[in-house]
């Protein structure tokens, strides 16, 4: 088994540390801002991931929003984000991130995109700028993930031929719709795909699933991974209206449309970021622990996504370092949220911090707000977590 973990790190890190492996968040942030209730005075620490949900969080007018990912890739694409609303026109920024094509880009972005870049987001994307004029692949086929995704959409139209069947579920109407067409024409058609893909460690790791956070799946669905992902295709494509859920619409299709996307591309929400929001909205290349050591202001809205299930077997000291960071960085009334591929995190209440000179575990120091959870983890339109949890940090 310890071959096989030792590998496993060696590819799981090969992906991340050479390549952008978001194009899109995989977090839905309709269920963050009810979570987080962000006020005026907040100042949020998200995980960048692809920059989509920062710019969410800066729409409800916090003081400042801190994006922090150790891929400055990650960050990159963020920076791109925020060049193309201050210095384009809602068109053309739609194309580019809309669509994940505009034509012409490289002249636009020489143009207008490159200064207002910082210096590593620059040179990166002095050399992958042609990502966003490529007619033949969409920005959103880019990137790891986007590979995976592009991958499935031609395994899907071209050896099962279900695009029809796709184009239908995403259009319909209702969950009785969504139920008859996913049940008659889709369920057992990915059955061998999944299986065949998802238990590989090559494939999660495209996705930006590590090993250990495989493990947490693994213990919930006594080993296999892809009764797992098909309990979540069928919570998102048969319990959940498709209309507006544009996770699974832009990798099925490689586009949002103008009534699918993000909030920061609907626009009347690109205008308030253009006049003045985007500039509450930072990033910051380094670990959260990092980060947060060398802040010197405190946060009161934490974002940690599902990193933590990365951390939590042979890299818990590094979990508790970071606890530790948060633990001192805290504002009066913090809130955080995370997530996890398992049914519970109960190895985060195991960390020990030290409070006033005294060692405590983070299970003294936090009050769940488990109902709450519950009702918005089934709201989810992701659908790909295995729970959702929201504490206030009692220090």
């Amino acid at each position: 088994m310890a071959i096989f973990d030792w590998v496993s790190r060696r590819v799981f890190n090969a992906v991340h540390r050479n390549n952008l492996v978001y194009n899109t968040c995989w977090e839905d942030p309709r269920l963050d801002r009810e979570a987080l209730r962000i006020g005026p005075d907040d100042d949020i620490l998200v995980i960048t991931s692809a920059g989509c949900n920062a710019l969410d969080y800066a729409l409800c007018e916090p003081r400042h929003v801190h994006a922090v990912d150790m891929n400055p890739r990650q960050n990159a694409l963020l920076d791109l984000k925020k060049a193309g609303i201050k210095e384009l026109e809602f068109d053309d920024f739609f194309a580019m991130f809309g669509h994940g094509r505009l034509p012409g880009v490289k002249r636009i972005y020489q143009q207008k995109l490159r200064g207002a870049l910082p210096a590593w987001s620059r040179d990166f994307w002095d050399a992958k700028i042609r990502w966003f004029d490529d007619p033949r692949r969409s920005f959103y086929f880019r990137g790891t993930s986007g590979l995976f995704a592009r991958l499935a959409k031609v395994y899907t139209d071209k050896f099962l031929k279900v695009r029809p069947q796709l184009e239908r579920l995403l259009a319909a109407e209702s969950l009785d719709e969504q139920r008859e067409i996913y049940e008659k024409h889709l369920r057992d058609r990915f059955s061998g795909l999944l299986k065949f893909a998802l238990n590989r460690d090559t494939t999660m790791s495209m996705l930006g699933v590590p090993r250990a956070q495989r493990r947490q799946i693994e213990a919930t669905y006594d080993g296999d991974i892809a009764r797992f992902i098909q309990d979540c295709l069928e919570g998102a494509f048969v319990k959940l209206p498709m209309k507006d859920n544009y996770f699974w619409r832009v990798y099925m299709t490689g586009s949002y449309t103008r009534k699918c996307c993000p909030e920061y591309l609907v626009e009347e929400q690109f205008h308030r970021l253009k006049n003045g929001l985007v500039d509450r909205v930072s990033t910051h290349t380094a670990p959260v622990q990092g980060f947060l050591e060398g802040h010197r202001g405190t946060i009161s809205r934490f974002v940690l996504l599902d990193h933590m299930d990365w951390l939590s077997d042979h890299l818990f000291p590094l979990l508790e370092g970071e606890w530790q960071a948060i633990v001192d960085r805290a504002a009066p009334g913090t809130r955080l949220i995370w997530r996890s591929g398992g049914f519970n995190t109960d190895f985060v209440d195991q960390v020990q911090v030290r409070v006033d000179g005294r060692l405590q575990r983070t299970s003294e120091l936090l009050e769940y707000h488990r109902d709450l959870a519950a009702r918005l983890h089934e709201l989810d339109r992701v659908h790909t977590y295995g729970c959702f949890a929201i504490a206030d940090l009692k220090v």
